[in-house]
């Protein structure tokens, strides 16, 4: 079956679902884009989704949820096609990323760029719907993901500048929202930075033996034995800013009790993680979809009361 054992080879792949679906010519194109990793698009969503919430329009401004959510499943796409571009030898040196579709010779270079800018007019229309100031801030996002795939070969710490990354939507989303003070959406999007950097640290801990012999560079390599702690860090200095956020809101220690639950599910994340086990890594990376519901509930919750 086209595709079958390369995708089995890679731990997280869910391309059993609707992507088995799909014609057998278009599933390498699904796969380039993680089409069947569903988990990325959730995590690029959560921030902007948090700051439409915060500021007290997820019920007014539904649509632009949704428009979220398109574009991040587009851009999140974009990203993968742009990073397997630059990183295409790379991941021929890697057992878990040779599999994939340009590294593997199933989609040329040529078909890799045309989906490239497939892609990126999805995310033209989705910036279309922005107003000026939030289209703007959206656009400056590019020269972070164009420079990201470069940061594993020059820093320790590419983790922080996936961060940035991938939590830039809220600064999108807090331009969305009219006439609001800019301080609780700068301390979402810092939250969210370190959030980003500690669940990706649980992440790169399944490549820290292959990183290691071709020289990829990352947090859980830096960490090495003090990860746990490490991680326990970012996501605690997450929480701080998180709860920063919404005293610039509402300076209220109640109101500070809707990120308990987050806080909970965060701490469950570090106790339980096993550095040595990638599935349980895997595990944990994974359930950071939930973190980000349960943080969208929390600003849901102070959104609706300002």
């Amino acid at each position: 079956m086209p595709m079958s054992d390369p995708a089995d080879a890679v731990p997280d792949t869910e391309h059993r679902g609707l992507i088995g679906l799909l014609p057998a010519a278009a599933r390498p194109y699904a796969l380039l884009a993680r089409f069947d990793r569903p988990i990325g698009w959730w995590l690029l969503f959560w921030p902007g989704a948090w700051a439409v919430a915060l500021s007290g329009n997820a019920a007014a401004r539904w649509d632009m949820l949704l428009w979220f959510l398109l574009g991040s499943i587009a851009m999140r796409g974009a990203g993968c096609v742009y990073n397997d571009i630059v990183d295409r030898d790379l991941d021929r040196q890697v057992a878990r990323t040779r599999g994939r579709p340009l590294a593997s010779g199933a989609v040329s270079l040529q078909a890799a760029w045309i989906w490239l800018g497939s892609l990126c007019l999805v995310g033209l229309i989705v910036l279309l719907q922005l107003r000026p100031l939030g289209g703007g801030i959206a656009m400056a996002s590019l020269a972070l993901v164009a420079a990201y795939p470069f940061m594993k070969r020059i820093t320790w710490w590419p983790q922080a500048w996936l961060g940035m990354v991938f939590s830039w939507a809220a600064l999108v989303g807090w331009a969305e929202a009219a006439d609001m003070a800019w301080a609780p959406g700068l301390f979402l999007y810092a939250g969210a930075i370190f959030w980003v950097i500690g669940y990706d640290t649980i992440y790169a801990l399944q490549d820290v033996e292959d990183d290691s012999l071709v020289g990829v560079r990352s947090s859980a390599r830096a960490l090495g034995s003090r990860v746990r702690p490490g991680v326990a860090g970012f996501y605690a200095l997450a929480l701080a800013l998180w709860m920063a956020a919404i005293w610039q809101l509402r300076p209220d220690p109640l109101a500070l009790a809707t990120l308990l639950p987050v806080a909970l599910h965060l701490g469950w994340q570090v106790l339980t993680l096993v550095p040595a086990d990638g599935a349980n890594a895997l595990a944990r990376f994974r359930s950071n979809r939930n973190a980000g519901l349960l943080m969208f509930a929390a600003c849901f919750v102070i959104g609706q009361t300002l």
